[in-house]
């Protein structure tokens, strides 16, 4: 359901379109397509195509823009807004919910890290425990934490706000976010059978009368049964028989002995834990009938401390529903839930969560917390990219128990996205329309593209023309794009044009273009387009369209770097629609090159790494770990390049394999260090490393100490123990890349204490060793010489050298004189439209000059696309500047909802108001 879609018989995130006249079944080239595909390329392109490509090259006709499965509001800044203050007015009930919500609208943004503080939040104000356990498992699930080998669903990662065992507890902890979790290292405790012989002959020495079952008897004290419950008491002390007798006969109650003989011990010791399973079972239905809530909840909390394991979780379930035992159902839940992604394949599991019987019984956990729980499945569900019978029950089960228009909303544009990928239009198109209804704009493209694929193209057309003379002058980039599908000529390269313009984010404009140019013969024009692209946004189908070209022109070399960069990206990526695989690089290696030794690899990791090429720095560290697996430090090595490109997710999933292929329990200690300060555990992270140096001092553990105590903030005579830090690691045995980025770092720890001269001696050590990033630390340190020229210099140097060329010219505007600024400034928006100094930068000259509008509208083109919390504050304190208090104050929430402890904006903020206010009171005394 996003990215690249070209045949409509296949609709996912890849390039896997082929023309029929190429297909295996109608080529004439003969022998396997893998062979053919493998031939030396002929001189001619078309014989290029036929020789190399055998199904085809993708064609314009076929390429078709994402559906985006999440919420997109029509107003970003808006919605924050609103939500911003909502959760300041919540009450305690509601805020974990509106968490949640504002988990939805910043999906559209793609920032990991936000999301997650939102799921933080939501489950650090989750009052019942079904919500606290779907929470913890969503948390659990976006870490990705089932790709750590060895590591359990159930197992507990050290921290209470994720521990399994603190999801079972009632009431919300706003405390937990960064506590360490005090709970064992395994679940539940030794099961101990009940005897009735010595074990507990002491108990029964003041019992007073008996309950039997067949010709069993159990002692026991009557004033303590009776205080279990009221019946107890009436039964034992009221007008019945049997507070008369000393001998109740309880066998008509389908309760064993030993059931009865807990429930003394139970009732002078208030203890389940020595029981059986299957007695306390026994003693949760004895607790039910005689309303003994103490001993009921005692027995819940005993049997949810039992189900560790999918067996048992499937096992309770049934008996959780039946009694309607919300703790011990929401233990199996957990189960279920933190054994994602892979219980979604489990049909026992899925069975219970799709059955119309379990619908009805789960009915009594509520709508809040069943509709949670739907929406996490079916979340889990999209990105699994599943469209079967179940998933569409999962998403109608979401829609079922949603209550507000935001749940609603986006369980309708959810199951549109679903039905849309299962071809099925007019029920798809049924169910955006319901979510446009329901103020969710962006479901009219899911309208507009069912229309369209059911040949209603001028309908669609019109649709995606109204909505955009709605939304002028500006309008937005989506329906630009969207109505370029149903337009042709010119019309349809203009709306392309302007939906580039107004949102560069955007990545099917890029590739219909390059596809456009290569159809036209324009190969120069085609890559050039696809590269601007890449250069900021680098996703599998835009390296893969990449490699289509290459493939084309015969650039084989060049193709296997690029599928090497994509399988970096996602590793299960089916590249060429699946059908080239599996071998593919290996084969395409021997047809491409000889085979390289390990040294030759490293050279070229040098080359392309001095040369700020990280696209191709990648396909060399895929190729080394292809070479040999053992090599994990590499993997770090490509985690960085990774977080370098913006690809966090990837990064992460290198640290995570990281970890499960480490040798040693100092290496291990290393990965799950980054792990942890992935998650803003920073704390966690510099123990980690400082137990990694006690077993083995290394590079890797030096440097992780380094960075994190880097981040914390220390004052300039702290960080000079950040400068020791990286000294020891240079003394320990490393690769002249590591060193090099060691040497980087070392240098701005320097300028931070104001040891300039130094920070200049091992910056020019890092560039020695080709580290080329060095020249930027190296320009500072000019700069702060009041060498400004030099400076500048330093930059040239950098931006000559290297591959990716944006932040150079970014930072090269630092040192420049305020024309020279301005030309830096717009070649960096130009190369990577992303990057929001520039807009920044134009919009406080603009002011400057005092065309106050110009200015705002600078800074508004960068918020409609990505909305920062830096351009947000400009654009307040230029509203504040301007009078619009009202704007200011808006800007200023946005703001705050994606961090609200920014000090700069609280102030701000809080001054606006004030204005405003102080206006109210003066307009109320006018009049």
């Amino acid at each position: 359901m996003r990215n690249l879609k070209l045949f409509e018989r296949f609709k996912s995130t890849q390039i896997h379109a082929f023309t029929s006249q190429d297909s295996p079944s109608t080529s004439t080239n003969g022998g396997s397509p893998r062979m053919n595909f493998l031939r030396h390329p002929k001189s001619s392109s078309k014989s290029f195509s036929r020789s190399l490509l055998p199904h085809g090259f993708p064609t314009t006709e076929l390429l078709e823009p994402p559906l985006d499965s999440y919420l997109k509001p029509i107003d970003l800044v808006e919605s924050l807004s609103n939500l911003y203050r909502r959760i300041e007015s919540s009450s305690e009930s509601e805020t974990s919910m509106l968490y949640l919500e504002q988990y939805t609208v910043l999906r559209s943004l793609g920032d990991a890290k936000l999301l997650r503080r939102c799921l933080l939040n939501a489950r650090r104000h989750a009052v019942d425990v079904p919500c606290k356990v779907v929470l913890s498992a969503w948390l659990r699930f976006e870490r990705r934490e089932h790709e750590l080998v060895g590591v359990e669903g159930m197992d507990c990662n050290g921290f209470a706000i994720e521990c399994p065992k603190s999801s079972l507890s009632h009431g919300c902890d706003l405390s937990l976010v960064n506590e360490r979790c005090k709970c064992e290292d395994e679940f539940g405790s030794d099961e101990v059978k009940v005897s009735r012989g010595d074990e507990f002959s002491g108990l029964d020495e003041d019992s007073d009368f008996s309950f039997c079952v067949g010709l069993e008897k159990a002692k026991c004290v009557r004033s303590r049964i009776a205080a279990l419950s009221r019946p107890f008491e009436a039964m034992l002390y009221g007008s019945f028989v049997e507070s008369r007798t000393s001998e109740i006969d309880f066998s008509e109650n389908g309760i064993s002995v030993e059931a009865m003989v807990a429930l003394n011990i139970y009732s002078r010791l208030k203890r389940v834990d020595l029981f059986r399973v299957e007695t306390v079972f026994e003693l949760l239905g004895l607790a039910s009938k005689f309303c003994c809530d103490d001993l009921k909840s005692a027995c819940e909390s005993r049997l949810a401390s039992s189900v560790t394991d999918l067996d048992k979780a499937l096992t309770f379930v049934d008996y959780a529903l039946e009694e309607r035992t919300k703790l011990l159902l929401s233990a199996c839940l957990q189960v279920f839930l933190r054994e994602l992604p892979q219980s979604l394949h489990n049909s026992k599991v899925m069975r219970f969560f799709c059955s119309s019987e379990a619908k009805e019984q789960l009915r009594f956990l509520g709508s809040e917390c069943l509709f949670m729980l739907y929406y996490f499945l079916s979340q889990v569900g999209m990105e699994e990219k599943l469209t079967t019978e179940p998933m569409l029950v999962l998403v109608e089960r979401a829609r079922e128990f949603a209550r507000t228009n935001w749940q609603k909303a986006v369980s309708l544009h959810q199951m549109g996205c679903v039905l849309f990928e299962r071809k099925d239009y007019k029920a798809a198109q049924f169910h955006f329309r319901l979510a446009s209804s329901l103020g969710h704009v962006y479901s009219l493209a899911g309208v507009s593209r069912t229309e369209y694929k059911q040949g209603q193209r001028y309908s669609a057309y019109k649709l995606m023309n109204y909505l955009i003379s709605k939304h002028k002058p500006h309008g937005y980039g989506w329906m630009y794009q969207e109505r370029s599908l149903y337009n042709v000529g010119e019309e349809k390269l203009r709306d392309l044009e302007t939906a580039t313009e107004l949102d560069p984010t955007l990545t099917f404009p890029y590739k219909y273009r390059a596809v456009m140019k290569f159809e036209q013969k324009q190969v120069k024009e085609a890559f050039e387009e696809v590269d601007r692209l890449i250069q900021f946004k680098l996703t599998p189908d835009c390296l893969e369209l990449r490699a289509w070209l290459f493939l084309a022109i015969g650039d084989r070399d060049s193709c296997l770097r690029d599928l090497r960069a994509v399988l970096c990206l996602e590793p299960k990526y089916v590249v060429f629609g699946g059908r080239m695989r599996d071998d593919l690089a290996e084969a395409l290696t021997t047809q491409c090159t000889e085979v390289e030794s390990e040294a030759d690899c490293w050279v070229r990791l040098y080359d392309r790494w001095s040369a700020v090429d990280d696209v191709g720095s990648l396909g060399v560290v895929h190729q080394m770990l292809q070479n040999d697996p053992s090599k994990n430090f590499l993997r770090f090595r490509q985690s960085l390049l990774l977080l370098r490109l913006n690809c966090q997710g990837a990064a992460m999933r290198c640290l995570r394999m990281a970890w499960n292929f480490a040798a040693s329990e100092a290496e291990k200690l290393v990965y799950e260090g980054w792990l942890l300060y992935d998650m803003s555990y920073v704390d966690e992270a510099l123990t980690k490393a400082d137990k990694a140096i006690s077993i083995q001092r290394s590079f890797e553990a030096f440097f992780l100490k380094a960075y994190v105590l880097a981040d914390k903030n220390l004052d300039p005579d702290e960080s000079s123990c950040v400068a020791q830090v990286l000294e020891e690691a240079l003394k320990c045995p490393s690769d002249g890349l590591r060193k090099g980025q060691a040497l980087n770092n070392l240098g701005s720890v320097y300028i931070d204490c104001g040891m300039l001269d130094q920070a200049e001696t091992a910056y020019k050590n890092a560039l020695e060793i080709k580290h080329t990033r060095a020249h930027q630390g190296l320009a500072r340190v000019y700069f702060m010489k009041n060498q400004r020229k030099e400076a500048c210099e330093e930059m040239t140097k950098l931006i000559q050298k290297a591959f990716s060329k944006a932040a150079a010219y970014e930072k090269r505007s630092e040192y420049c004189e305020r024309e020279k600024t301005k030309e830096d400034l717009d070649i960096a928006t130009t190369l990577d439209p992303l990057r929001t100094y520039p807009y920044r930068y134009r919009a406080a000259v603009l002011m400057d000059d005092q065309r106050e509008t110009e200015a705002v509208e600078e800074l508004s083109k960068a918020i409609a696309f990505r909305p920062e919390l830096q351009t947000l504050h400009l654009r307040a304190a230029f509203h504040e500047a301007t009078g619009k208090l009202s704007l200011a104050a808006q800007d200023c929430e946005a703001a705050l909802c994606l961090d609200p402890n920014h000090t700069e904006t609280l102030h701000l903020y809080s001054r606006s108001k004030d204005q405003a206010s102080s206006i109210d009171n003066t307009i109320v005394g006018l009049d």
